[in-house]
């Protein structure tokens, strides 16, 4: 929106050519999404905690963990969203296909979000919107959204699935493409919000994703960067950074409130969003695979759930005292923060792998 108009002025006033330069927009779509999140979280909590917005804690949770949370306002989400929102329509090229793919992702699947925290929160439990209609409205919304990137991505690319750590190997999907990229969204979106259990769990991961695929959409929109890391040159994807770095402001300014002791959950209205739209950046940017490197923290939380479900369904044992994997450790001893950083530096560490594919070819 800004950078439209500011565009428009550069034949009048030359020192606006600095707004072309995508490195400094995304800086500036960073602060802007972290400083309003930073300036509106303080009286958005007031108001949540002044009309009693909580959400129900698990009752079969590790009991400190109950007793500690209980009472904690909850959709901070909203917040994010705004910050993502701010930080995107104000610098992002809105004629670029890309960013309203993405800005459809995070506020359809925010919206979903905030749909089932109003219902558990109604209800006064933990059960929002049933499983099954939340997993359809997912794969609905993931089909827009993919029919719209075939429909004006212009991206030759789409259809490929480039594998890291190999220069040739890729397949071709043709039509598969749809369901595995349905699969990317989906899964990665209810990964995001499995993970979103302790005070600040999630949202640190969520910025070392957002902050990796800052980086790769920059490489993979320009030609001299992508030619040197042997990956596909992709034009424009460049311009989906500036919805990375509001996504990494948003978190950061969000973490001032989620870290530990949390005065605010993000809820569903937070996760599904932010898992939604970085699957999403994943499949435009074409490095799925790397999402399921950085994000390997997200894929652990959620493998644990279906290796608990499958083996307490087929032999009546469950592998861990609890699932997701954070709450197992808890249920061992562990103490939240302790929980809460060790994970923080397995994502920095999967992080810098995923990175490492880039040149590792």
């Amino acid at each position: 929106m800004l950078y439209n108009f500011l565009i428009s002025l550069i034949d009048e006033y030359s020192a606006l050519n600095v707004f072309r330069y995508l490195t400094f927009r995304t800086g500036l779509s960073v602060m802007s999404s972290m400083t309003i999140v930073f300036l509106i979280g303080g009286p958005f909590i007031k108001f949540i905690e002044s009309h009693k917005i909580t959400g129900p804690i698990r009752d079969d949770g590790p009991l400190d963990h109950i007793i500690k949370k209980v009472g904690t306002p909850t959709m901070g989400g909203v917040l994010i969203l705004i910050g993502i929102l701010f930080g995107t329509l104000l610098w992002a090229d809105l004629k670029n296909p890309f960013i309203w793919v993405l800005l459809f992702v995070v506020t359809s699947f925010g919206l979903l979000g905030a749909t089932d925290d109003y219902l558990k929160i109604k209800r006064n439990n933990s059960r929002g919107i049933s499983s099954l209609i939340k997993f359809i409205c997912q794969i609905i919304l993931s089909l827009i959204a993919v029919l719209l990137l075939m429909k004006y991505g212009n991206n030759e690319h789409l259809e490929y699935v480039y594998f890291p750590f190999f220069k040739n190997l890729l397949v071709h999907l043709g039509l598969f493409f749809i369901p595995f990229a349905i699969f990317i969204i989906v899964g990665s979106s209810n990964a995001v919000n499995l993970t979103d259990g302790l005070d600040g769990l999630a949202t640190v991961p969520v910025i070392l994703v957002a902050l990796s695929f800052t980086f790769i959409c920059y490489v993979v929109g320009n030609t001299v960067f992508s030619e040197y890391l042997q990956i596909p040159y992709i034009p424009n994807v460049g311009e989906t950074s500036i919805f990375c770095g509001s996504v990494v402001g948003s978190c950061l300014g969000f973490l001032w409130y989620n870290a530990p002791p949390a005065k605010i959950f993000m809820g569903d209205t937070g996760s599904l969003s932010l898992g939604g739209s970085l699957g999403a950046v994943s499949i435009i940017s074409k490095h799925e695979i790397v999402l399921g490197i950085i994000g390997g923290l997200f894929v652990l939380e959620t493998v644990s759930v279906m290796i608990q479900v499958v083996s307490f369904k087929l032999t009546g044992k469950r592998v861990f005292m609890m699932a997701p994997l954070h709450h197992h450790f808890e249920k061992k001893g562990w103490a939240e923060s302790t929980v809460v950083i060790r994970f923080w530096i397995i994502s920095i560490i999967l992080a810098l792998i995923g990175l490492a594919t880039l040149k590792l070819r």
